[in-house]
């Protein structure tokens, strides 16, 4: 920080008049240390982060909220700034720098530059307290995640689980000392894969309830005291910039433009989605009556019953499915052979490139040509460390200015294997690698001269990682990876054509459980700054009633007390955002198959028209360009089986 301090003064203060070499251009080449440093400290905290990191980003976060004040609220750098976004039309600029000089003035702008000295400090003010706040959140929500874990005494309460489960579950208690018992790890969302297998009630309640308490029953990890400070407290923030809401502020800057933009969008899914789930709990409800179960079908029952509807709907058990999808051979002949195929680049393990956790893998990445593209590295399995969910990010970020080639990470939270044993994934798995990948692609892909364009508004960011997911279902890429772990024999046909008769099948409830937490953040970061201190619990309740999504068969995708997207993880007024890029990615995907598919001509224009330009210029015209037109809503109802496909 020091450093980049002395590098921002020298521009600020620099007597010579302002030009874009020696103000825009120099301001690109400052915090090159900084960068260097906070990435790999950012990364190891997320993955596998320990009492002394959290430490320190406690100690640091307000410092560094602080540090990027001190660049955006200075207000001789704003006013060469300005300056130079006057003449932008004059002086020459290449449209990349000329798309520079317009993202730098809004960012100052957006960060404050044209508040009064008072409104400056409070703004400071606010924002430091914001970045405790968060900072506080993540370490709270890992720490209870951890604690709510339940913990099985007697087996045969695990009845139904399978042996990868009750390996890892096993492991787990053993790390925690409590031999002989079993210990079922949480993950992010509020829906746990074991409850799909397991066949006692009473620990289904007790797990569903575990998850949907995290950081909401009291005690030093409950997170609710923050997020009714967070709220309003953004709320404030964008009242000083002259925003009704936190949303609106936020939105400005996006694809969406507005919170009833956004709004619309989902609103106008929830009857259709709603709907559909009601069937499948109709269905659900039968099978249960079926059975003579004697009770009626709760949440914590939807996943081990759908899973029997799958199985009496479309012939298609889970279980029969796992031994054909193996981590290794899904990664190598099903991700890396789509990239191939698409792109040309290939794939060399980098075995030799120090690595942060056993478990992480490297690969070099190379393009068509020979020419060395890119690092990426491998960090698939859950432990107590790491954060929850899914998620890509960088080491390096590529820029032709500073000399750098990208070095990217993808993260999930698979379960680890007893040694020796193969991970078996679930299709889902599956499709969180390739929708991950899809970001890699994004970032490996980037060939742009600055650093600041390589960020992109949130909902468009989802756009290539959803629109990769598609390929773990093309045939050719499908039939190359869906083999069996231990004979190597094809995914037999009648399976392949059930798991694509089961494609839209329980889409009612996970688009439902998706639109009822994009609603909820949507909802929090709507509050005016003057709006009464909220009681968490009564605002979600009525949130949820207000927008039609209160089922009770379908709790949402994340509770209020556990939503790390918008309360730690940067995706405040944006969880809307993958339903959006959704529209996006769906429509460029029909593109793909009115043009042939998946070809090395169609993945290069992709790759050249919207993978490299990353932030680099207007999104919404960047996709005109590509499709010939703006996105449409019709493929997406289509793909999620919310709409008849168009005759």
């Amino acid at each position: 920080m020091k450093v980049q301090r002395a590098e921002i003064a020298a521009i600020a203060d620099n007597p010579a008049p302002p030009t874009f070499a020696n103000t825009i251009e120099a301001m690109e080449r400052t915090g090159e240390m900084l960068t260097r440093v906070y990435k790999v400290f950012g990364n190891i905290d997320q993955s596998d982060t320990n009492e002394t990191l959290q430490k320190i980003k406690s100690e640091v976060a307000p410092k560094l909220s602080a540090h990027f004040d001190a660049i955006y609220l200075n207000p001789k750098l704003y006013a060469r700034v300005k300056a130079i976004y006057a003449q932008r039309a004059t002086l020459g600029l290449d449209p990349e720098a000329k798309y520079l000089v317009e993202r730098d003035n809004l960012a100052f702008v957006r960060a404050g530059a044209d508040l009064s000295d008072a409104d400056k400090a409070t703004l400071m003010a606010l924002n430091e307290e914001e970045s405790t706040l968060t900072t506080d959140f993540e370490k709270k929500l890992l720490a209870d995640g951890n604690a709510s874990a339940p913990v099985v005494s007697d087996k045969k309460q695990l009845a139904g689980a399978t042996d990868g489960t009750l390996a890892a579950a096993l492991q787990a208690a053993k790390e925690r000392k409590l031999d002989g018992k079993w210990v079922l790890a949480l993950q992010n969302t509020t829906q746990q894969p074991v409850l799909s297998s397991l066949t006692d009630r009473a620990l289904r309640r007790r797990v569903l309830e575990a998850s949907e308490k995290r950081g909401n029953h009291g005690g030093e990890n409950d997170t609710t005291a923050i997020v009714v400070r967070l709220a309003p407290l953004r709320a404030q923030k964008a009242k000083l910039l002259g925003f009704k809401t936190y949303a609106d502020y936020v939105l400005d800057d996006q694809m969406a433009k507005t919170p009833q933009n956004a709004d619309k969008l989902m609103t106008d899914l929830v009857p259709a989605a709603t709907a559909k789930a009601r069937g499948e709990a109709a269905q659900i409800q039968k099978q249960i009556d079926a059975e003579k179960g004697g009770f009626t079908l709760s949440a914590a029952d939807w996943e081990l019953y759908s899973e029997k509807v799958r199985k009496a709907e479309y012939d298609l058990d889970q279980s029969e499915v796992r031994p054909y999808l193996e981590l290794d051979r899904v990664l190598n002949d099903g991700v890396f052979y789509a990239a191939n195929k698409m792109y040309g680049i290939t794939f060399r393990p980098r075995p030799d490139i120090p690595v942060y956790n056993p478990d992480v893998r490297v690969w070099e990445v190379i393009d068509a040509d020979g020419t060395p593209l890119a690092l990426y590295y491998g960090d698939y399995f859950q432990r107590p460390s790491k954060a929850g969910g899914a998620w890509c990010d960088s080491f390096v970020d590529q820029s032709r200015l500073m000399g750098t080639k990208p070095v990217v990470t993808n993260n999930l939270n698979l379960t680890k294997p007893a040694a020796g044993q193969p991970a078996l994934i679930s299709f889902g798995d599956v499709t969180a690698l390739f929708h991950e990948f899809g970001h890699a692609l994004h970032a490996i892909f980037q060939n742009i001269t600055y650093p600041t364009l390589d960020a992109t508004p949130r909902d468009f960011v989802e756009f290539p990682s959803q629109f990769n997911e598609h390929w773990a279902t093309e045939p050719t890429v499908f039939a190359n990876y869906a083999k069996h772990h231990e004979t190597g024999t094809p995914m037999p046909d009648s399976l392949v054509g059930k798991i694509k008769k089961a494609k839209t099948f329980n889409q009612g409830y996970m688009t439902t459980e998706y639109l009822a937490a994009a609603l909820l953040d949507m909802a929090w970061h709507s509050l005016p700054s003057d709006a009464p201190k909220q009681d968490v619990n009564a605002f979600e309740k009525a949130t949820l009633e207000r927008t039609k999504v209160a089922l009770a068969q379908v709790p949402p995708r994340y509770r209020t007390a556990y939503f790390a997207h918008i309360w730690g993880g940067g995706y405040a007024a944006g969880y809307y955002a993958y339903l959006w890029a959704e529209v996006i990615d769906d429509d460029a995907y029909s593109w793909f198959k009115e043009h042939g598919g998946m070809t090395r001509q169609n993945g290069q224009r992709f790759r050249e028209m919207i993978l490299s330009r990353a932030g680099s210029q207007d999104l919404a015209a960047m996709y005109r360009a590509f499709r010939g037109r703006d996105p449409e809503v019709q493929p997406l109802l289509e793909e999620r089986g919310l709409a008849p496909a168009k005759p």
